[in-house]
């Protein structure tokens, strides 16, 4: 590759690589204060054209790398700091085996763990970003990682990715310096890249205990409310979350089932940020 950038999140190490220069430049710039990995890289991530000619003439960048699914369509080179997100989320959904993986966002306070997850725009990426900003340590938005042998959640603090509405609501209360580029007309419409604080940073080798599971849910029409889960519907919701808990076997069962045994979970409705703030509070007070 002609352009590379690496990074070390956590527990993990990634190279990413361009044969444009601006999705590097752009990587770079997002993932400023970021450690550089003081040994090889767990995962490759590798930005390419999908066709010679498509390097210079409507360039399409096609994700590749240690992994990769091979129905993928490239994405246009103005989206190229989203593909290479993109890819470092794909080797880690495809190719983690050390931690069971969790689509979900975490923070933290006082050593405990807030472990949030649902269906895409239930509000965990907003909900995790504006905890980031009000005194929780930010641990990870897009996955939340379970050690197997320890029962912790190690910190992953990606870029978290805010999308459409979310973009204003979050830039209300962060630094602007730390906003990544506004990508508009992407699949999933505008995106815009909130880097955490230097604290969620400076202590990302700093594991947590799980305290509390949330299911968060956000309606403009719904009222203000928590609701008790099952262990079974914990069980499954988790399933259906976890990218690597079938290939990961007995262990991956066993950590999941301690997980649900030994950590409380609820959901949560909630019109607006202010009133799912107030819950997080009151059902965190009571733990």
């Amino acid at each position: 590759m002609r352009h590379v950038h690496e990074i070390q999140v956590g527990p993990v190490a990634f190279r990413v690589g361009s044969e444009w220069k601006a999705p590097v430049e752009a990587l770079a710039s997002l993932y400023a204060g970021y450690p550089a990995p003081e040994g090889p890289c767990d995962f490759t991530v590798r930005l390419e054209a999908e066709k010679p000619w498509r390097r210079w003439l409507k360039p399409a960048v096609a994700i590749r790398g240690d992994y990769v699914l091979p129905d993928a369509a490239p994405m246009p080179l103005a989206h190229g700091l989203l593909a290479a997100e993109m890819g470092m989320n794909l080797q880690m959904a495809l190719g983690q085996k050390r931690y069971l993986l969790l689509h979900a966002s975490s923070v933290e306070k006082d050593g405990r763990a807030l472990l949030m997850t649902g269906h895409s725009g239930s509000g965990k990426s907003t909900l995790a970003a504006i905890l980031g900003e009000r005194g929780w340590r930010l641990m990870g938005d897009e996955f939340a990682l379970l050690d197997p042998a320890t029962g912790l959640l190690h910190a992953f603090p990606r870029a978290i990715s805010l999308k459409n509405g979310a973009i204003s609501v979050v830039a209300g209360v962060a630094d602007q310096s730390r906003l990544g580029p506004l990508l508009v007309g992407t699949p999933k419409g505008s995106i815009r890249h909130l880097r955490p604080k230097a604290e969620a940073l400076a202590r990302m080798a700093e594991p947590a205990r799980p305290a509390l599971i949330l299911f968060p849910r956000f309606g403009r029409d719904l009222t203000a409310e928590v609701r008790t889960v099952g262990a079974a519907e914990v069980f499954v919701r988790l399933t259906q979350a976890s990218t690597n808990y079938v290939g990961l076997g007995e262990i991956g069962f066993e950590a999941l089932a301690a997980l649900v045994r030994d950590v409380p979970a609820r959901a949560i409705d909630y019109p607006d940020t202010e009133a799912a703030l107030a819950l997080v509070d009151e059902l965190w007070s009571s733990l």
